[in-house]
C-alpha cells in the first residue's frame, strides 16, 4: 500500500483526494490546503464524504515532507505561480517523495519543457532518487494516449487533429480559466493572458513537437492561431455574466507545419452556453463537450471521447478525469527510475491498477 499526500483541494484536488480515500491500495497520510478556511478541516469534509478520516488539512509543508510519504498528488494551480510550484514540488522530490500531478501543464511533455522548468525539478529528482509525472485530460490524454490509440488503427497517416470542444458555461472557475481566456472582455480591451505572444505555443506546442518526434517527421514551424467571438446579447452563466459586446467564445490552435500545411493540430473551441459562436463546430449528438482525435490516413480514424457523471456537470467530470490521470499513475511512478516521467514511459496497463473495488 502506498502512503500518499494530497496537495490542494480545489477543482481537481478534491476529486483526487476523494479517490485516494476510497482506494484500498492507497493510504492517505496528509492533506495540504493553503486557504485558512480549509486548514484544520477533515479530509473527508473537503471532498464531500460523510465519514471522517481523522486527518485534517495543514499548510505546513515541512510537516508533510517529514511524513516520508511514497507520493504526493500535486494539483495546486501552478501556471500563475510557476516558481513557487517548482519550489514546492522540488522540496518533496529532494526529500525522496515522488510527485504525480496536474499542475504546470508544460510538464505533460517533460522532455520538451524549457530548461528553467525542467532543470530544477530534474536536479531535485536526482537528489532524492524520486520521480515526477504530470498529465491531465487536456493537455495530456487527448494529445497523447488518445492519439496513440487512433494512429495504431491506421497504416498511413497524413494529418492529425486533436480537438477539445466544450461549453464552459457551468464551469465555476472564472478566477483562472475565465480571466486567462478573456471571457467578458470587449474588443478594445487588452488581450487576456492566453493570447499574449507565445503563450498558446508554450502550453500546447510541446505536445505538437512530441508527436512529430514520435512520427519521425521534421516540422518547418509550430505556429498558433486564435479567433474570438463577441456576443450581441447578454449571456448569464455560472462562469460569468457577459454583457453585449463582450467575448463569449474563443477558438485557438497550435499547428505543426510541413510543406506549408498543418499536419499536427491541437485546437480548442470553448464557448459559454450554446448561444455563443453558433457557426463554430459543436460536439456531436448534442453532447456538451468532446475530446476528439481525427487521423486522416488509411483508413481515416475519428475517436470522440465524452466524459459525464450522473450528479455533476460535464466540466466537473473532466476535472475528475484529470485527477485520474495523476492518481492512476501513482504505483508506476513510485517504481520508476528517478527523473521526469513522460506518459509513454508508463505502460498503459499500469493505469488499471487499483481501479476496481467493491464498497
Amino acid at each position: 500500500m502506498r502512503r500518499v499526500i494530497q496537495f490542494s483541494t480545489g477543482n481537481v484536488g478534491r476529486h483526487s483526494l476523494r479517490a485516494i480515500i476510497g482506494r484500498p491500495d492507497l493510504e492517505l497520510v496528509g492533506v495540504h490546503a493553503s486557504g485558512p478556511d480549509k486548514v484544520g478541516r477533515d479530509a473527508a469534509e473537503l471532498c464531500g464524504l460523510n465519514e471522517a478520516t481523522g486527518l485534517v488539512a495543514t499548510d505546513d509543508i515541512d510537516a508533510l515532507i517529514a511524513l516520508g510519504a511514497d507520493c504526493v498528488v500535486y494539483t495546486a494551480l501552478g501556471e500563475t505561480r510557476p516558481m513557487e510550484a517548482i519550489d514546492q514540488m522540488s522540496r518533496f522530490l529532494a526529500a525522496g517523495t515522488n510527485v504525480v500531478g496536474t499542475s504546470l501543464v508544460w510538464l505533460a511533455t517533460p522532455h520538451r519543457a524549457e530548461d528553467w522548468l525542467r532543470h530544477p525539478l530534474q536536479s531535485a529528482c536526482e537528489t532524492g532518487n524520486s520521480s515526477l509525472y504530470v498529465n491531465g485530460i487536456d493537455p495530456g490524454f487527448s494529445g497523447d494516449t488518445l492519439v496513440y490509440a487512433a494512429c495504431s488503427l491506421s497504416t498511413r497517416v497524413s494529418s492529425i487533429t486533436v480537438q477539445e470542444i466544450f461549453d464552459y458555461g457551468n464551469y465555476d472557475d472564472y478566477e483562472f480559466t475565465g480571466t486567462s481566456m478573456g471571457f467578458g472582455l470587449k474588443q478594445d480591451d487588452d488581450p487576456p493572458m492566453l493570447f499574449l505572444p507565445g503563450v498558446i505555443v508554450s502550453m500546447f506546442g510541446g505536445a505538437v513537437n512530441n508527436l512529430a518526434d514520435q512520427l519521425g517527421i521534421v516540422l518547418e514551424e509550430v505556429r498558433q492561431r486564435d479567433e474570438r467571438w463577441y456576443t450581441t446579447e447578454p449571456i448569464d452563466c455560472i462562469m460569468t455574466k457577459v454583457e453585449p459586446g463582450g467575448m463569449a467564445a474563443v477558438r485557438f490552435a497550435v499547428e505543426g507545419v510541413v510543406d506549408g500545411e498543418p499536419v499536427i493540430t491541437i485546437e480548442h473551441i470553448t464557448r459559454l452556453t450554446d448561444a455563443a459562436a453558433p457557426d463554430w463546430p459543436f460536439p456531436p449528438a448534442g453532447q456538451p463537450g468532446v475530446h476528439r482525435v481525427v487521423v486522416e490516413g488509411e483508413p481515416r480514424i475519428e475517436i470522440n471521447t465524452h466524459v459525464s457523471h450522473p450528479l455533476y456537470d460535464t466540466t466537473v467530470a473532466g476535472c475528475i478525469s484529470t485527477a485520474a490521470r495523476a492518481v492512476n499513475a501513482i504505483e508506476s511512478v513510485c517504481r520508476a527510475p528517478a527523473g521526469l516521467i513522460a506518459v509513454d514511459e508508463i505502460p498503459a496497463a499500469e493505469a488499471l491498477r487499483g481501479l476496481m473495488w467493491m464498497e
